[in-house]
């Protein structure tokens, strides 16, 4: 099964790092996030990667392209260009990557990839967020439901209330605590989707999370795998920051692979 990752956002409220490469090409550890999500979905035997970029997608296309002679100790011969390849510390991963155009939006993105993506089902995340779903257990939730598509439901950490507010937010009209069983999550990714999902986008300018959800929605072909674990989504660089203090004190929960 394809897992498909949205990449060619703008990434805007990230501008310290977005200026120079494309959003999930920042780097936690010294390697992109990007990275650290295909590991995680590679840690369970899904490694057939399509990366849908956009905005500086060159940047993520020189990334893997060098990535096996970076990865690789070698002997060269500079008389005649001949490279012998000695130990390799690379991934045994398949990786597409797609200029999906750089006005496209996340529907669009999802449905210009659709040859790539094969006729069967398929699984589609975004390129900011790591978390530790078991995707093993997503698959059998998906299976089980039926449904076109399933996303994962996760709790946004650090935020412990939300405010009920009139249609023009100048009044506060409520306040909700945000917990674990109040109906307080949020969208996290992590989707398994089947074909039906391409039928439901018009075109470039369509929103993944508006039309086609809402649409999908109104059918009755969404289902919501519940994950209560770890989950976090690096949109600006507090949350950078964040995500590399966990890596490097050993404290980073989305690590499930052993090497």
């Amino acid at each position: 099964m394809k897992v498909a990752l949205l990449a060619g956002g703008f990434g805007t409220r990230l501008s310290e790092e977005t200026t120079v490469r494309p959003k999930p090409m920042a780097e936690i550890g010294g390697r992109p996030i990007l990275w650290h999500i295909m590991k995680i979905y590679a840690h369970y035997g899904f490694n057939d990667f399509v990366v849908l970029g956009g905005y500086k997608v060159e940047y993520i296309k020189e990334y893997f392209l060098r990535y096996f002679s970076y990865a690789s100790d070698f002997t060269i011969d500079l008389g005649t260009g001949s490279v012998d390849w000695l130990t390799s510390r690379t991934e045994n991963w398949k990786v597409t990557v797609l200029d999906t155009g750089i006005d496209t939006l996340t529907a669009g993105r999802v449905k210009r990839a659709r040859e790539f993506l094969g006729d069967g089902p398929f699984m589609l995340t975004y390129g900011d967020g790591v978390a530790n779903v078991d995707i093993n257990a997503l698959l059998r939730f998906h299976r089980d439901h039926g449904k076109w598509c399933s996303l994962t439901a996760v709790v946004q950490p650090g935020r412990f209330g939300a405010l009920r507010l009139s249609d023009d937010g100048a009044e506060v009209h409520g306040f909700r605590e945000k917990g674990m069983v109040d109906g307080g999550m949020i969208n996290g990714g992590f989707f398994v989707c089947e074909p039906q999902v391409f039928d439901v986008i018009d075109g470039d300018r369509q929103m993944w999370e508006d039309e086609p959800m809402s649409r999908m929605v109104a059918a009755g072909q969404v289902a919501s795998y519940r994950h209560e674990g770890y989950w976090e989504s690096m949109d600006t660089l507090r949350d950078k920051l964040t995500l590399e203090k966990r890596w490097s004190t050993g404290n980073a929960p989305w690590r499930v692979w052993n090497d």
